[in-house]
């Protein structure tokens, strides 16, 4: 890949997983995590926990995003989220599990 494209995925990871938010960076870091290594990722270390009541929901955007539905968004509405939490945990996750994949798929390239 060229350097402007890993400038560029660098900066969206960061701009993910450490500016400010409605969530705290702790969990986007715990949700990133857990949904890269669903996407195939191997981690050394966990940084944090993904409360349980987000378990279900990251896992299934990490394999599953097109089942997401208006009732998993409701469930997360119920367990006290906001819209701003739920659209930072999706997109998150949504990080975690793309990017995994993506540095498999350039780990396969590599190998042949």
């Amino acid at each position: 890949m060229t350097n402007q494209f890993n400038a560029n995925m660098n900066r969206l990871i960061e701009a993910v997983l450490t500016t400010p938010g409605e969530t705290d960076l702790s969990l986007r870091r715990a949700v990133e995590e857990r949904a890269a290594t669903t996407g195939g990722r191997l981690l050394s270390e966990t940084t944090g926990e993904v409360p349980s009541e987000l378990t279900r929901y990251v896992d299934k955007v990490a394999l599953h995003a097109y089942k997401v539905t208006d009732a998993d968004i409701e469930a997360l509405r119920n367990a006290g989220y906001t819209e701003d939490a739920i659209l930072e945990i999706t997109i998150s996750a949504s990080l975690g599990a793309s990017v995994a994949r993506l540095e498999r798929g350039l780990s396969a390239l590599k190998t042949h």
